[in-house]
């Protein structure tokens, strides 16, 4: 009998209606170590499935996605039908690329198939076509904000180049929590032509947002999105229309990656344990924006 085990960041799935344990503590990082770097993006309970996965029968393969999603099977019949399961498992949890990472406890993934996970980047004419959406592929909704200089600015206006957009309020204990990791991905970055950081508040004043930011040393281009106060929970579009925060935002901080045609590329709605993990892929998007 062939048993799989399928895991999805805390979540434990059985194939085959057996179900079973394996001890992880005890566990040393060497252990993890001896078989490369402990996959990227993953929380503490991915890091723990990844040793559980070292631990695992023959012919076993652990698949990630960027923003952590992951999965692991055991016991297939060969390696290549685990590459495929566990590759398979991993994309019924996420809408982003899933890659194998390692199998039969054999790092496989090397840092530049990484790098171009969100990839194939959409042309000009793919994009035209998408719906307006928060999803992945989608056109984001066309936001007006306001720039840190006092000027209208649309989504759109950012077109050829990535947008890296933020959405947080000093009144959010996560938001606080991030920040440090976000300026060093913002620092990290600057400098390149190709990116854009897009910070925008919720439900308060720019001016208290740029005022918590200043005190705590935290320099990044903060955006107005025209909230006053915490009963501002609408966002304006380019075309006069209103969206509701919370449809942007399920939670705060949220964060969408668009591409250089406004498509949604990434999303996540929590801080990830470390932003400098995806300086690779955002580099990627840059070197290789679509004309």
């Amino acid at each position: 009998m062939t048993l799989t085990r399928l895991t999805f960041r805390s979540l434990f799935f059985f194939a085959a209606g057996l179900i079973f344990s394996i001890a992880t503590a005890g566990i040393p990082n060497a252990q993890v170590k001896d078989s490369g770097t402990p996959p990227p993006h993953l929380d503490q309970a991915g890091v723990a499935g990844y040793r559980e996965f070292l631990t695992g029968g023959h012919h076993k393969a652990f698949a990630i996605a960027p923003g952590g999603a992951w999965a692991w099977v055991s016991d297939m019949p060969d390696p290549d039908v685990a590459e495929s399961e566990a590759i398979r498992t991993c994309s019924g949890y996420t809408n982003q690329n899933c890659k194998v990472y390692a199998v039969d406890g054999q790092v496989v993934l090397d840092d530049d198939a990484w790098a171009a996970a969100w990839g194939p980047y959409a042309g000009s004419d793919t994009a035209a076509s998408q719906p307006v959406g928060t999803i992945r592929g989608r056109r984001f909704p066309d936001l007006l904000l306001t720039t840190p200089d006092g000027e209208p600015v649309k989504i759109s206006d950012l077109g050829g180049k990535i947008v890296f957009l933020h959405f947080w309020g000093s009144w959010c204990a996560p938001c606080q929590f991030e920040f440090p990791e976000l300026q060093g991905l913002y620092d990290s970055l600057k400098e390149e032509e190709g990116i854009a950081f897009v910070l925008v508040q919720a439900r308060e004043d720019i001016n208290r947002s740029r005022r918590w930011a200043q005190q705590r040393k935290f320099a990044m281009p903060f955006y107005d999105s025209g909230a006053r106060s915490p009963s501002d929970r609408d966002l304006t579009t380019a075309d006069g229309g209103i969206i509701a925060d919370r449809v942007v935002a399920p939670r705060f901080p949220a964060t969408y990656i668009l591409d250089s045609h406004g498509l949604v590329m990434f999303s996540r709605f929590s801080p990830p344990d470390h932003w400098s993990e995806y300086e690779p892929l955002l580099r990627h998007a840059i070197a290789h924006r679509p004309d």
